[in-house]
Parts: structure tokens; sequence; C-alpha cells
């Protein structure tokens, strides 16, 4: 059998911190499910094995060096270290590429591990209180660390994951065809399903099943974040988690004695990238490079979309979890499971490290039935990069040849996008947008992606007027004739309907 990438150690631990006593460090957390991971492996000196240790991005905390930091506390010292750039496609990419590298001879046995520690940090901000934790800029990172977002973006405050999924959804809802009540009762009935799971995991932060009402009613205890989700349908970054995952050859795990019934398959992999801006987006309502993605790792595993058992589908926000199924060519009454962990908004949001979580959950699945194959995907910034891998208990059939993803991305590139005025003035149509509103449920200001006569996209804002922004959150705007003018003074666009 050829040296195949296998999983052979797993751990998951989610700190549920009362009071900042029980906070725990962030290298203190991946330490500890490093060597937990280890453990699940069942070969006692395997971290002495390591040979590639990969840290990723903590969005909470950062460290002058992660990854020298945890290998200090483990007692270790492997040549290869490796600290991420930011994304949640980054546990699933480097799955991916960790597992290239091992079938190549590059790597033996790499350690990737992640954790997140916002509820910690926001406790002690909250209390005024100093983390007494070591903090500095990385020394080193890894990947591509372009922003998400262009200054036009940012000027018309499109430029946090809170205010573009809502883009995305309502692009979604006028794309099913479907009203605005309609449609807040078919997303809450996808997030309920979603609640369901994480009620039954011993590391879900919220394991609380909800009814589709709770979840689409607004109140002060799910007040509106960003037209058209309301608190409950947004992924919660305030937790504390950490997960760890350890990846060898399968010719290297016989030899260091892991037991067979602990190896879970790396059948196929696949990566790529929208369009990087969403401003250069060609559709608001599909994702070419989820697809792309997705297809690249079923390809390589020599199975379809049907022979797949059970997924975990990104699901920061409601829009990410549709895209990744209508990539698959699936929707949202598909009867399979497509979250194994509940999903960031009721698992948690653990910044860029969720699908650590959802691999590790995977894996224990699979251990219990081998001969069944999940799909996983990750997603990073505003659904712009993402990541997908095919596992299973059994071993793959033939050679593991990975398709370099430079291929996947020129197919993705290669579609035209829109011209974009930066200046816009002049007859127009709503094409989506999005009402935020602040702490206290007002609504604040309207982000409007419209296009102009001649068809050249832009971003505006609306003016800050209650009953229009009310308004935008009861009736359909997308398709809606407008003007839209520009103040030199703020370098804004305003687009107001006719």
């Amino acid at each position: 059998m050829p040296n195949y990438p296998v999983i052979v150690g797993v751990s998951q631990f989610t700190n549920r911190l009362k009071s900042l006593d029980q906070a725990i460090e962030p290298a203190e957390m991946m330490a500890n499910v490093a060597r937990n991971a280890a453990e699940d492996a069942g070969v006692a000196d395997l971290l002495s094995k390591i040979d590639s240790l990969q840290v990723v991005n903590i969005l909470s905390w950062q460290y002058p060096d992660a990854p020298g930091m945890v290998s200090e506390k483990l007692g270790i010292d492997p040549p290869h270290k490796l600290y991420s750039a930011v994304g949640g496609n980054t546990p699933q990419a480097l799955v991916n590429q960790t597992a290239e590298a091992i079938v190549e001879g590059k790597i033996k046995t790499a350690l990737l591990v992640g954790c997140e520690a916002m509820a910690s940090r926001n406790m002690a901000r909250k209390r005024d209180e100093l983390l007494p934790w070591l903090r500095g800029t990385p020394e080193s990172v890894v990947g591509d660390q372009r922003l998400g977002f262009t200054e036009t973006e940012a000027r018309h405050g499109a430029a946090m994951p809170v205010r573009d999924y809502p883009l995305f959804e309502n692009a979604i809802r006028a794309h099913l065809g479907q009203t605005v009540e309609e449609h807040q009762q078919f997303v809450a009935e996808l997030c309920s399903r979603f609640t369901q799971v994480a009620a039954k995991n011993t590391y879900a932060w919220f394991p609380q099943a909800r009814t589709p009402d709770e979840i689409k009613t607004v109140s002060a205890a799910n007040r509106w974040i960003c037209f058209p989700y309301p608190k409950l349908m947004n992924a919660i970054m305030e937790v504390d988690q950490a997960a760890a995952v350890i990846i060898t050859g399968s010719e290297t795990a016989k030899a260091l004695g892991i037991p067979e019934d602990k190896w879970v398959y790396v059948h196929g992999c696949g990566e790529a990238n929208d369009k990087w801006f969403v401003s250069d987006r060609v559709d608001y309502s599909h994702s070419p490079a989820i697809k792309a993605a997705t297809s690249r790792a079923l390809s390589q595993a020599s199975i379809g979309v049907d022979d797949v058992d059970f997924f975990d589908i990104y699901s920061c926000f409601p829009s990410a979890v549709q895209m990744g199924l209508d990539a698959l060519g699936l929707d949202t009454k598909e009867p399979r499971d497509i979250t194994v962990t509940g999903g960031l908004p009721y698992f948690g949001g653990a910044g860029n490290n969720y699908v650590m979580h959802s691999i590790a959950t995977t894996v224990d699945r699979l251990r219990e039935k081998p001969e069944q194959r999940a799909l996983v995907t990750g997603l990073g910034w505003f659904a712009t990069k993402h990541s997908a891998g095919v596992y299973s208990g059994k071993p793959p059939k033939g050679d593991w040849v990975r398709t370099d993803p430079k291929v996947d991305q020129a197919q993705v590139e290669a579609e035209e996008s829109p011209l974009f005025a930066d200046q816009a003035s002049g007859g127009a149509t709503v094409e989506t947008y999005t009402v935020v509103f602040n702490r206290d449920g007002q609504p604040e200001s309207g982000i409007v992606v419209g296009r102009l006569l001649d068809g050249e996209r832009f971003f505006a804002n609306t003016p800050p007027d209650a009953e229009l922004l009310t308004a935008m959150t009861r009736e359909e705007f997308v398709g809606r004739p407008g003007s839209v003018s520009y103040d030199a003074a703020t370098q804004k666009n305003t687009f107001e309907p006719a």
C-alpha cells in the first residue's frame, strides 16, 4: 500500500470559564490538546516524532513565536514550524498541504493545532484587567496576508463579516424568489437544524436546541445585527476553544505502532479563492471557488457527492452554508448531516481554527464507521478563500496525487468581473444590500451594492433615514430602482431609492 496520508490523533477542548481565574493561556491550551491528540493516537512518545508543527493564526492573542512557545511547552524542537495567515479555510488547507508533503516524503509526522481565547480576553477587558500572558507581533507568518476588502468597500462599511455575509444572504433570497418573511423562516429552519447538532456536542459553546421561531424573532436578547440576521444567525467569536490534529503517512503510522482503527485517511483535497474582493464577484448568490474546491476533492477521491455519507459545510453565517450546498448541487433539505459540530453560531466560532474542530469530530465519527466518507469545507474572509477535504476510515485506491490548486484557480479567475465605479452617479438599481443596526437595536445605516444603467457596479450608503431603513428590512429592495450620487468630501456614494 502507498504511503497514504492518515490522521492518527485528534483532540478538542472547550473552556466555559465563569471567572477570569479559570482562563488558560492560548499556548497552554494548544500544548494540552497536542498532548491529548498524541494520547488519542495510542503511542506514548509520538510527540517526539513530530517533524512539523503548524499553528493556526490566533485572532484573540498574538505571540512573537507561537510555534516556538508550543514546542517549548511540549519539550520538542521539530525542524519545520509554521504560523499561518488569517482565514477560516486554514485548518483544512494545512491538512491538504501537509498530506501532499507526506506523500512526497518532505514531512513524516505533523502536529496541526490552534485555539481561541476571545472569551477570556473580553472578560478581562470588561473588568479592566490585564491577562499575564506574553504578547507580541508574530515574527513569521506563512500564507496570503492580503486584506479581504478594498478602500472603497471599507469607506462604505463593508469590511466586516457581520456586514458582508448579509449582502450575500439578501442576494440569495432574491435569487430564490422568496419574500422577506418566507426567507426568514427558510433561514431560521436551517439554523435550527444546526442547533440540534450543537445540543448534542460535548464541546459546543451553546449546547442548546432552538426552534426556528426563537432564531428569527427579534428581541432584546436576539437583536438585529445586520439585516437579515438577528444575533442568533451570526458566528459567535467569544469562545475559548482549542483543537489539534496529528497527521502522518500510513507507512509511518504502521512503523510507529499506531493501531489501524485510529487511522482516518485523507482521500482528496481542494483549494480555490473566489474573486478576492467582494466588488469583483460575478454573482453574490453563488461561489465558483467552493464548487471548484469541493469538485476537486471529490474527484481526487474518485467519488461523487452522492457517495458522501455526511458533511461539515462551513457555517459562519447562513449564506455561507447555502453557497456551500449550492456548489455541491444540494439544498437545505438535504437529509444527510451537513454539520458535525453544530456550526460557528452554536458550536462556537473559534476564529480561524473552527475547521480543526470539524475535522477532529469527523475523525471520531469515521472511526466508529470507517466505511463511511465525509466532506469537510473551510472558508476565509468574505466567502473568499476555500478549502475542502474528503475523509474515510478505509484507504484510497491507487496512487494519491494532488492536482495543483493553480489549475482550479485559473478557471475562477477567468470569469469576467463587472466594471466597478468608485465614484458613481446617475440612475441605478440595487443588486444587494443590508441594514446595519446599533447595539440598541435601531437601524443605523444602509449598505447598497448597485448597478448603474450601463452595468457598472458600485458600493453606496443610503441616507440615515429611519423610515427608509426600516422599510428595507420589510420589503424587497433587490432590484429597486433609484439614483446614486458621489460626495467628494466624504468620498462616498449615496443611493436613494425612487
